[in-house]
């Protein structure tokens, strides 16, 4: 890119999905963070409250929330937790060039079904159809030039990426063909899904050794992958002892059991995504610490003649490939720059 890095607020910046996305700003050659707001610790060091960054941001200070101090800013990202946005992206619309809002506030189309998973009314529904839905690998041409993103949450990354390829080729049977069941999906995430801030059911002695699930029936992301797939979905997600990760694990009916078989749903997942540099196909089962600290969703599927299933599998690191690392992605698109630019491609190992 020539010319000036572009300006760059986070909002939110206190929390994990903010902190990851300072540290992705600081090595991209073409974003420069001007303003890291987060309210309930303004006035505090970014180097004191997240170590990690102190290289980066020695001198950096958390700032109020304030929509005054993000105007005229290239990009701005909202880390927020759900529900803030919304009172915050109508005094941002006209100030800023583009806006990545990170929560749900803006990826559901229809504003009846927030009082349903979200448990209260949308303020402002004029806007949910001024927003694009940011997973590239699915909707890049809608990205090209966006002002307004709404980045997909975790759960859903994984689980769109795993299905849709095969949704879309017309081999899974979906409910109302034939009798088939919901899509079901099973997925476990590590605790930083759940954020920083401090919670009893969180704490070290709660999570280690144990594995639980939570949200039967109701978790919120059901919502969007419905959305995303366009059918019913039976999603049940779990808590896994680990800090980064999303596993999931994605069950369908074929649309023909006597004549797909593993090979040819493996050819769709290559013919999907072999070019997308942000997507690994590959014969052995994914796993979250080959994603974890990259930007890359490993993608594996297999076909069952036996019980007549379809098992999609997709692992994500829920911070990045789940979070800051495609909102950086969807702004890259946005800006016309290179798509890769700033992202990690490979996970961290051991």
């Amino acid at each position: 890119m020539s010319g000036s890095p572009k300006k760059v607020g986070v909002v939110g910046a206190s929390g994990y999905g903010g902190a990851e996305l300072l540290r992705l700003c600081a090595g991209h050659p073409d974003l420069e963070v001007a303003v890291a707001a987060a309210g309930s610790n303004a006035g505090q060091s970014v180097a004191a409250h997240t170590p990690s960054l102190a290289a980066a941001y020695p001198n950096l200070t958390y700032e109020p929330t304030d929509a005054a101090s993000l105007e005229g800013l290239d990009v701005v990202f909202l880390a927020l937790p759900h529900g803030q946005s919304q009172h915050l992206v109508p005094d941002l619309v006209d100030t800023v060039g583009v806006i990545v809002d990170l929560a749900a506030d803006f990826r559901l189309k229809d504003p009846g079904l927030y009082p349903t998973w979200y448990g209260e009314t949308h303020e402002v529904p004029e806007l949910l159809s001024t927003f694009v839905y940011g997973l590239p690998e699915l909707y890049r041409s809608d990205l090209v030039g966006a002002t307004r993103i709404a980045a997909p949450g975790c759960y859903p990354t994984a689980t769109l990426l795993a299905l849709a390829p095969l949704v879309d080729a017309g081999v899974i049977a979906l409910p109302g063909d034939g009798g088939a069941p919901a899509l079901i999906v099973d997925a476990a995430s590590g605790v930083s899904g759940a954020g920083r801030s401090a919670k009893e059911s969180l704490n070290f002695s709660a999570v280690d050794e144990d594995f639980v699930a939570y949200g039967l029936l109701d978790h919120r992301h059901t919502a969007e992958m419905e959305q995303g797939l366009n059918t019913s979905v039976l999603f049940t997600p779990h808590l896994a002892p680990m800090v980064r990760g999303i596993l999931a694990t994605c069950y369908a009916r074929p649309a023909d059991p006597s004549t797909l078989t593993t090979e040819d749903a493996m050819q769709i997942l290559h013919d999907r995504y072999d070019d997308e540099p942000f997507v690994v196909v590959g014969d052995a089962p994914p796993s979250t610490k080959a994603a974890s600290g990259s930007n890359t969703a490993h993608l594996s599927v297999r076909v069952d003649p036996r019980t007549g299933w379809i098992v999609v599998l997709s692992a994500i690191d829920n911070l990045i490939k789940g979070a800051a690392g495609q909102a950086v992605q969807c702004a890259n698109i946005s800006l016309g720059l290179p798509e890769v630019t700033g992202l990690p491609m490979v996970g961290v190992f051991p």
